[in-house]
């Protein structure tokens, strides 16, 4: 058994802030150290959709497509002479117990289970993409409007930083961490005409990121997507 989880992952919505990386180390699992671009870290607010979910390749009957927003950072773990570059998880959301509860018990991840809901336009040449997320019985949402037409990501742009991490850390306390794989292709993007965002960090995910309720993101971004798989095997170290 190779495979722990397998999906789509479908319009994906990345809003990145430039943070101190100050904030970040208390989340840090040990073993792993910042992933830095351009001599900066960055938080990332992600929504995107999970499509034909299965999980150990088991369908999940009548709750296999649903949104998900989630709060990362990026992070890498030096192992001889690899360097495995991946995301460390603030807190990840999605309507689903069944996903929140099995992810929350094997990968040791923060998943929690609220309200959430998701609005597409396609129109012409652009994309409406729209998700939201039900906390205090407040919507926050992430939103952007952007060309329909796909691209490349450039070789070393800040895109190909956000994007292509391909390993997940979790920090199980303050001497134990674990690692697992996501596998899927490079994507292609979108270019953004225009965004908007309505999220209270604070109240969501703690004081720590209460500064990004006052701040622009320095960037947004659209990913098409994919096929992904999440392996089975877990490392700890």
């Amino acid at each position: 058994m190779n495979t722990f989880l397998r999906a789509e992952w479908q319009n994906l919505i990345m809003a990145n802030y430039e943070i101190d990386p100050s904030i970040l180390l208390p989340y840090l699992p040990k073993g792993v150290e910042l992933d830095y671009f351009h001599g900066k870290t960055y938080v990332s607010l992600v929504g995107f959709l999970f499509k034909n979910t299965s999980i150990f390749h088991i369908p999940i009957p009548f709750m296999g497509t649903f949104e998900e927003v989630n709060l990362r950072f990026y992070v890498l773990r030096k192992e001889g002479n690899e360097i495995k570059r991946g995301v460390v998880f603030i807190n990840e959301t999605v309507p689903n117990k069944i996903v929140a509860y099995v992810a929350n018990k094997l990968y040791k991840e923060h998943y929690i289970t609220i309200p959430t809901k998701h609005s597409w336009k396609m129109t012409g040449n652009t994309k409406e993409i729209s998700y939201q997320w039900k906390v205090k019985s407040k919507w926050n949402s992430i939103q952007v409007n952007a060309l329909a037409t796909k691209q490349n990501m450039a070789a070393g742009s800040i895109e190909e930083f956000i994007f292509d991490h391909y390993f997940g850390y979790t920090k199980v306390n303050e001497n134990h961490s674990i690692e697992y794989k996501i596998n899927h292709p490079s994507w292609q993007i979108n270019s953004i005409n225009d965004y908007k965002i309505e999220c209270d960090f604070a109240a969501f995910y703690g004081n720590d990121f209460e500064i990004l309720n006052h701040a622009k993101p320095n960037s947004v971004m659209l990913a098409e997507g994919s096929d992904i798989s999440v392996d089975w095997k877990r490392i700890s170290f």
